[in-house]
């Protein structure tokens, strides 16, 4: 005869930590509910007198802790939270908003239209929330005040009536049109796009004050719509005036004081690959072969820190920029076009300045040395993806010798990262072709090959190896050794 209570399943262990996790679920998901010891308890299935004495202790501890409230004894529920906390509104194009806060419990707050008392999407604000309502169940609360716009600027069609005009927004989280008096136009003309920015908003005024600070041109036009995409994001396409005269005013010229205290590879094997439609030459890899048998590897980025010093228009301009944004069919540099497109460009046939990482490597692409400073360089050599990728596959071409070979550790290096862990990030991209109007006229998929991988895995790993080097608490060569490599040249 089998035992009683043999196939009976084992219930449930509880440890403390756990318990107080259950338990505050139980509460906020019955936030109207007074709740005891017993009902918590059979709730959770907890029938052990010893068990049933934990909740006990949870509920008196998440008492202490204001997470709960004991309106009756021995009867606890869901602490209401009120008060005033600090956000940003996440704005629905119904009007409505939400207020994202770590605060509140870590709940979202919600804000009716008409308690948003003009705040926008983005916008940083303080606001009183209220306790939960029972017909909703969640927290809503209303602007207090509005600590920081997020912007004051937006895109969209001008309509003009006989009084006053209007910006219809493109923005779709904007729920208000932009009201322009007609003093305010400054040359807009009924359908075209511009950009207004909001002058005045009183409380009890539904639509926002503005006035038209840039007329775009007709809708539909290419370089409209792209000014557009580019205004709606706060991107500014054009630089102001000051940082680009002192952009200009950034002499080229390489002097004798600058050869001085770096390591010259100049003679040495040098050249980029990068995209066709391309103008600026960022980073280039050397190559050339040492007595020992070895290969030294230079990976040499611009040293765009040699032209532009801190505290300056021009760092300040890029550190509010943070990047570079590729579109469709153009750029938005990070810095102006003489230094990103010239002077930081390593362009073939042009002596350059460069941050380089400088390694020995045998024919398994083991680093066996390395070196890392400044140096000056002079690309012979400027490839596109796809005519690297022609001399990979077999094609005669310039510079063979130290493609094939560069591909070949590329490819070492890339399969070892694999072995130790390394997640592939490979996807199809895809590409537009472009007419002379910059309206596209076909798509096509771009596939990463083996001569985007070449670049990527030098990168990659001098990405490492100088991370490494400065988690160490070394610091940069500042001193050029006489030789201009760790091991001699062949």
């Amino acid at each position: 005869m089998a035992r009683k209570g043999k196939n009976r399943s084992r219930r449930k262990a509880w440890n403390k930590d756990k318990l107080v996790s259950h338990v505050l679920g139980i509460f906020s998901n019955n936030p109207r509910k007074n709740l005891n010891y017993k009902q918590v308890s059979k709730m959770l299935d907890i029938k052990e007198e010893v068990q049933r004495q934990l909740v006990v202790q949870v509920l008196a501890e998440l008492k202490n802790a204001g997470q709960l409230e004991e309106p009756q004894t021995g009867k606890y529920t869901f602490k209401e939270r009120a008060g005033y906390t600090v956000g940003k509104i996440d704005m629905t194009q119904y009007g409505y908003g939400f207020l994202v806060t770590e605060e509140a419990g870590g709940e979202d707050v919600f804000i009716p239209r008409n308690l948003l008392h003009t705040a926008l999407d983005g916008d940083l604000v303080k606001v009183y929330v209220y306790p939960s309502r029972k017909r909703t169940n969640r927290n809503e609360g209303e602007v207090i005040q509005i600590i920081e716009r997020a912007r004051e600027n937006f895109v969209g069609i001008v309509e003009i009536s006989d009084q006053f005009a209007f910006l219809i927004t493109d923005d779709k989280k904007m729920p208000y049109d932009l009201f322009i008096p007609l003093d305010k136009l400054n040359g807009a003309k009924e359908g075209d796009k511009a950009i207004a920015r909001i002058t005045d908003w009183p409380r009890k005024v539904k639509n926002p004050f503005a006035e038209i600070i840039e007329v775009l041109g007709r809708p539909g036009e290419n370089e409209v719509e792209m000014h557009s995409i580019l205004a709606e994001f706060n991107l500014p396409w054009r630089f102001p005036e000051d940082v680009s005269a002192a952009a200009e005013n950034i002499s080229e010229k390489i002097t004798k004081e600058d050869y001085q205290d770096r390591r010259d590879f100049r003679s040495i094997p040098t050249f980029t690959i990068d995209p066709k439609d391309a103008n600026d030459f960022d980073d280039a890899l050397s190559m050339r072969y040492l007595e020992n048998g070895n290969l030294e590897v230079g990976i040499h980025i611009a040293d765009v820190t040699h032209y532009v010093e801190t505290k300056t228009i021009i760092e300040e301009e890029a550190y509010d920029r943070a990047t570079s944004v590729y579109l469709v069919d153009r750029v938005v540099p990070m810095l102006p076009e003489r230094l990103s497109n010239f002077i930081c460009s390593l362009r073939p046939d042009e002596e350059k300045l460069c941050f380089s990482a400088v390694f020995e490597l045998n024919n398994n692409a083991d680093v066996l040395s390395e070196w890392i400073g400044r140096t000056v360089i002079k690309s012979q050599r400027r490839f596109t993806y796809e005519e690297a990728q022609e001399i990979i596959e077999g094609s005669q071409g310039d510079m063979k010798d130290e493609i094939l070979t560069l591909n070949k550790l590329a490819q070492t290096l890339r399969n070892r990262r694999f072995e130790h862990g390394a997640i592939a990030f490979d996807r199809v991209e895809v590409k537009f072709n472009l007419d002379e109007k910059g309206n596209p006229i076909s798509v096509y998929f771009k596939e990463m090959k083996e001569s985007n991988q070449l670049v990527e895995e030098f990168m990659l790993l001098a990405n490492r190896r100088v991370s490494e080097f400065v988690n160490r608490g070394c610091k940069f060569v500042q001193d050029a050794p006489k030789t201009s490599s760790p091991g001699k040249e062949k």
